[in-house]
C-alpha cells in the first residue's frame, strides 16, 4: 500500500491534492453549465485568450491574476457584443475574439526580451508548486462559485433550455448570461496560474461530460463531476509520482480517460439493462473509495513518517529546484534574488566585500573581517536516482575569522573553507542549523571532502586521503605540483596542478588518482587555476591566460584549448552544450564546445574597464546568469536559444559579486 500512500506523505504533493480537489469542485460548478449549454468552445477560448493580459501584467511587474482577469473580461465583452449582431453566429464571434487575443499575446511575448512567464507554465501550470495561500484563494473562489450557482440556478436552467420561457418567468436571461460568463471567468482565472489553462479546461469539460452518462438532474451532475475530477486529481498525482510524468497533464489525461470509460460503461449498461440508479451508485463508489483510502492512508502514516533525506528543521520540501542568486556590492550590501518568484531579499551588510564563493546552500563572502556565511535558503539533495528540493528562510549565519577565501566544498558532514593559509573544516550539520562550529584545520595543503574522507593536496604536491580528523588513510600515487583550483564532478574530484589536472576517484572504497597532463608544457600564466562548470557536469572550463579557454573533459581525460583570446569570464553547461565566454568589451560569446567555433554573440554589458572587478557567469541546467554592476542588473540568458536574454533582474545595488545557490 506504500505505492498508494507514500507520495501523499510529502507536503507539496498534499497541497497539490487539495488544490486539485478545490479546482475540481469549482470546475464542476461552472463546467456543468458549459457542457449542458454546449459552450465548450467558449470555455476553451476564455482559457487561452488570457495570454495578453498575463503578458502585459508580467512585463509591467503587476499581478498576473489581475492581468488574466482583465483579458477574460475583455473577451467576455467582445464576445457578447459580437453575438448581438445578427450577421454573425455565436461561434464566429467567439473564434474572432479568441484568435485576436491569442495573437496579441504571442506578439507581446515575441517582442519582449525579458518575458518572465514561461508559456509552457501558462498552458500546463505547476500543480506541484501550489502554496498554502493559493489554497486559500481557491477556497474563496469555490465559496463565491457556490453562491452564484445556488442563486442563479433557476435562471441558468431556464436559459439553458428556452430563452423565451426565461423572459416569461421574469428571470432576465441577459443578466443570467452575464452571471454565467462571470462564473466561467471565475473558474478559469482562479485556477490558471496554479494549474495552467490546459488543466482548467480539461477539468471544466471532461468530468461534467462523464457525469452526464449517469445523471440527468443538474445538482447530481455537479456532484458526480466533482467526484470524477477529484478521482482524476488523486490518480494523476499517483501516476505522475511513480512514472515521472508532468502532473497537470497526467491529471487531464485521466479525466479524459474517465469520460471514455463512462461512455463505454454507459453503452454496456444499455446493452445488459442494468438500472441507471445501480450504475450511478457503482460509479460513485468506484470514484470515492480511492479518495477515502488516500486520505486515511496519509493521515495514518503521519506518526511513522521518516524524516526526508536532506531535511533540516524549518525547511519546506518542494517539487523543483529553488535556485537563488546571492549578490553583494563593493560596500557590502547583500541581496538574494529568488529565481522562481523574482523576489529580492535584503540579507544584511558586510563591510568591504572582496569576493564570494558558494556551495549547494550557502554563500561565503570574503571581507577584511573574515568570511561571512549567508544562508541562501534553498538547496538540492542528490540521491542519484532522485532528488529532494528544499527551501527555508534566508539568514545570516555568522563569520569565520580567517583571512582570504579561494574555494568552498561541502558534503553532508563537512564544509571545507579554503583560505590563503589553510583549509578550515566546519561541521555541516551545525551549519545547516545556523551555527558555525570549527572541526579543525588542514594547515599544510588544499583539502576537499570526498567520499566521506578528505582528499588533500599538500603544498609540496603530495596527494593523500585523510579521515575527517586529518589522519592519513592512504597516499595517492600521483603527485600534484603547485596545486591550485579544485572541482567536484560526478566522475571524480579534480585538482589543478602545474602539469595538468589530477582526478581522484573511488571504487569499492578504494581511492585512485589519474593525471590528465596538458598537451604541452605551459607557463604558469596560462595554466588553469579556477574551474567553472554546471553542477553534475563532467566537462570543466578555465581561463588560459591571454590565449583563451581550457576545456577539460573528465570522461575523455583530455585538455583542449579554445583560442578565443583573453576573456574575463567563462562557463559551460557541459558536453554537448555551449561554451560561454565574456570579453572585456562586454560581448557574451557562445562557442561549440567540441570545435570551439563561435555560434552566437550578443552585446550584453558596457565595456569593463581595466582593474574593475570582472563579471561572472553562473550556469545551471536551463539558464546562465551574468551580473552587470554598472547597470545594477543581472541578466538571465537562455544559452540554448542563441544567447537570448530571457529575464533581467533590476537591483538597488551594484552587483559586483554573485554566486548561485540551491542547485
Amino acid at each position: 500500500m506504500d505505492v498508494l500512500f507514500a507520495p501523499f506523505e510529502v507536503s507539496f504533493v498534499q497541497r497539490a491534492m487539495w488544490g486539485g480537489l478545490l479546482v475540481s469542485c469549482i470546475c464542476a460548478l461552472a463546467g456543468t453549465w458549459v457542457v449542458v449549454r454546449g459552450m465548450a468552445f467558449l470555455g476553451d477560448a476564455m482559457a487561452h485568450g488570457m495570454l495578453p493580459g498575463v503578458a502585459v501584467a508580467s512585463l509591467l511587474g503587476g499581478n498576473l491574476l489581475l492581468g488574466a482577469a482583465g483579458s477574460a473580461v475583455a473577451m467576455a465583452l467582445g464576445i457578447t457584443a459580437l453575438q448581438r449582431n445578427p450577421r454573425f453566429t455565436a461561434d464566429t464571434g467567439i473564434g474572432l475574439v479568441f484568435v485576436g487575443m491569442l495573437a496579441a499575446g504571442v506578439i507581446i511575448v515575441s517582442r519582449s526580451q525579458s518575458f518572465a512567464v514561461d508559456v509552457t507554465g501558462f498552458l500546463f501550470g505547476d500543480v506541484l508548486a501550489i502554496r498554502d495561500q493559493d489554497l486559500g484563494y481557491l477556497a474563496a473562489a469555490l465559496a463565491i462559485a457556490a453562491v452564484v450557482t445556488v442563486l442563479g440556478h433557476r435562471a441558468f436552467v431556464a436559459l439553458a433550455f428556452d430563452t423565451r420561457t426565461a423572459h416569461t418567468l421574469g428571470l432576465r436571461p441577459r443578466w443570467a448570461q452575464v452571471a454565467l460568463l462571470g462564473l466561467l471567468t471565475l473558474a478559469i482565472v482562479a485556477s490558471f496560474h496554479i494549474v495552467g489553462t490546459l488543466l482548467v479546461f480539461g477539468l471544466l469539460i471532461a468530468p461534467p461530460a462523464a457525469a452526464m452518462f449517469w445523471a440527468a438532474r443538474i445538482p447530481v451532475i455537479m456532484l458526480l463531476a466533482a467526484l470524477f475530477g477529484g478521482f482524476a486529481t488523486v490518480a494523476g498525482l499517483l501516476v505522475s509520482w511513480h512514472a515521472g510524468t508532468a502532473a497537470g497533464a497526467t491529471i487531464v489525461a485521466i479525466a479524459v480517460a474517465v469520460f471514455f470509460a463512462s461512455a463505454a460503461a454507459s453503452w454496456l449498461r444499455d446493452r445488459i439493462r442494468i438500472s441507471g440508479s445501480a450504475m450511478s451508485t457503482l460509479a460513485v463508489l468506484v470514484t470515492v473509495l480511492p479518495l477515502v483510502g488516500c486520505g486515511s492512508g496519509t493521515g495514518n502514516s503521519t506518526d511513522s513518517e521518516e524524516t526526508p533525506h536532506g531535511y533540516v528543521a524549518g525547511a519546506e520540501e518542494t517539487d523543483a529546484p529553488q535556485t537563488r542568486l546571492v549578490l553583494a556590492d563593493a560596500e557590502g550590501a547583500i541581496r538574494v534574488v529568488d529565481l522562481t518568484d523574482e523576489h529580492v531579499t535584503d540579507a544584511g551588510r558586510v563591510a568591504g566585500v572582496t569576493g564570494i564563493r558558494g556551495d549547494a546552500r550557502f554563500a561565503y563572502l570574503r571581507s577584511g573581517e573574515g568570511v561571512r556565511v549567508i544562508d541562501g535558503g534553498a538547496w538540492t539533495v542528490d540521491h542519484g536516482d532522485h532528488m529532494h528540493y528544499y527551501r527555508a528562510a534566508i539568514r545570516e549565519v555568522g563569520t569565520v575569522r580567517r583571512s582570504g577565501l579561494f574555494a568552498v566544498h561541502s558534503d553532508p558532514a563537512v564544509t571545507a573553507v579554503v583560505t590563503d593559509s589553510s583549509t578550515l573544516l566546519l561541521d555541516r550539520t551545525d551549519l545547516d542549523s545556523g551555527r558555525i562550529t570549527e572541526r579543525g584545520a588542514i594547515g599544510d595543503g588544499l583539502a576537499v571532502p570526498y567520499a566521506e574522507h578528505l582528499a588533500v593536496m599538500t603544498k609540496g604536491g603530495r596527494a593523500e586521503i585523510r579521515d575527517r580528523d586529518g589522519n592519513v588513510s592512504a597516499p595517492l600515487p600521483e603527485a600534484c605540483p603547485s596545486p591550485r583550483g579544485s572541482a567536484v564532478t560526478r566522475r571524480g574530484l579534480v585538482f589543478g596542478c602545474a602539469d595538468g589536472a589530477l582526478v581522484v576517484t573511488v571504487s569499492d572504497q578504494q581511492f585512485n588518482a589519474v593525471k590528465i597532463a596538458y598537451p604541452r608544457q605551459i607557463p604558469d600564466s596560462e595554466r588553469a587555476v579556477e574551474f567553472a562548470h554546471r553542477p553534475g557536469s563532467t566537462t570543466l572550463v578555465a581561463k588560459a591566460g591571454e590565449l583563451g579557454v581550457w576545456v577539460l573533459d573528465i570522461r575523455a581525460r583530455t585538455w583542449r584549448l579554445v583560442p578565443t583570446g583573453p576573456v574575463i569570464a567563462t562557463n559551460t553547461a557541459g558536453e554537448g552544450s555551449v561554451l560561454l565566454t565574456l570579453t572585456r568589451d562586454g560581448v557574451l560569446h557562445g562557442h561549440d564546445i567540441s570545435t570551439g567555433a563561435q555560434t552566437a554573440q550578443v552585446q550584453l554589458l558596457a565595456p569593463v574597464p581595466d582593474g574593475a572587478p570582472p563579471p561572472v557567469i553562473q550556469i545551471d541546467t536551463g539558464r546562465a546568469y551574468v551580473n552587470d554592476a554598472v547597470a545594477h542588473v543581472v541578466h538571465e540568458i537562455d544559452y540554448r536559444d542563441k544567447l537570448r536574454r530571457a529575464r533581467t533582474f533590476t537591483l538597488d545595488i551594484a552587483p559586483v559579486h554573485m554566486v548561485e545557490t540551491g542547485r
